[in-house]
């Protein structure tokens, strides 16, 4: 199966940013790509909780949504939009942080709410507060497509790998991580943290991701890492999209899965411990 890598360098103009994002996916779909990934954050990427509250959508009215529904029935492709930022009808009117895949139909096959929330302060200049804007989600969701299982996560889940072993326990063949990645900690962390979920799960590890210097009309913007890599079951880096928007094909062969757990069966030999 080849899959495709969107790499994205989104702004906060939701109707900028479909343009280049259907314009890659269709990139990827000529370049053989029948599994194709956004990043996290594919619709709007802005630091404003009142330009958010003002240009997001309920998941029914989203356009960016609708017309990538469209894309993937168009193209018959499988499709992973990373995350979309989205209004929910929650009292405490945080938005959702929210990926969906999207079968070839157009059909929304899974959804999935981000469970963690990267309140994080980088720096004393790069703090984050994502939990102020957005509640989290209280569910791992394992989707089922005709080529594989699809263990759906996004960005700061990465860090926490007893996610990564649930999803792999229930069956997931491919781990989807859609980011929008801090260039900071992207730089120490992002490619060991995405190898050893891989080699933990014996699974790919598939990770779209925003890139570059994301401007905004209402705020200082952001920087993000890049660096899209598709990793193997055995922990090897297949493809990394480097720092540029664009695509990233890569071949799966998802036979590698049972093949690395086979070797190493961790996965069978959790034990019961106390302490501490």
């Amino acid at each position: 199966m080849r899959a495709g890598l969107v790499q994205l360098n989104v702004g906060d103009d939701a109707v900028a940013n479909l343009t280049q994002t259907l314009a890659h996916i269709r990139a990827a779909a000529a370049g053989g790509a029948g599994f194709v990934l956004t990043p996290e954050c594919t619709n709007l990427l802005s630091s404003n909780r009142d330009h958010q509250r003002a240009n997001l959508r309920l998941e029914a009215a989203d356009a960016t949504l609708a017309a990538l529904r469209a894309e993937a029935r168009a193209l018959d492709i499988w499709l992973l939009i990373g995350s979309l930022g989205l209004l929910t009808q929650d009292a405490d009117g945080r938005f959702a942080n929210r990926s969906f895949l999207i079968a070839p139909t157009g059909e929304i096959a899974a959804r999935y709410d981000k469970i963690h929330m990267f309140d994080v302060n980088v720096t004393e200049t790069e703090v984050y507060r994502e939990s102020a804007g957005y509640r989290p989600g209280a569910a791992a969701v394992l989707a089922q497509t005709p080529f594989a299982q699809i263990g759906m996560t996004v960005c700061y889940d990465l860090r926490f790998a007893h996610l990564y072993r649930r999803l792999a326990q229930a069956g997931a063949d491919i781990l989807t991580v859609p980011a929008a990645f801090n260039h900071i900690t992207g730089a120490a962390h992002w490619h060991v943290l995405l190898r050893a979920r891989a080699i933990e799960t014996g699974c790919f590890v598939l990770a779209p991701a925003q890139t570059g210097f994301h401007p905004e009309t209402q705020g200082k913007g952001r920087q993000t890492y890049g660096h899209s890599l598709a990793v193997a079951p055995w922990g090897e880096v297949l493809a990394d999209g480097g720092t540029e928007p664009g695509v990233t094909l890569v071949d799966l062969d998802l036979a590698q899965v049972a093949k690395a757990r086979a070797r190493v069966p961790s996965l069978t030999h959790d034990r019961e411990f106390t302490g501490p």
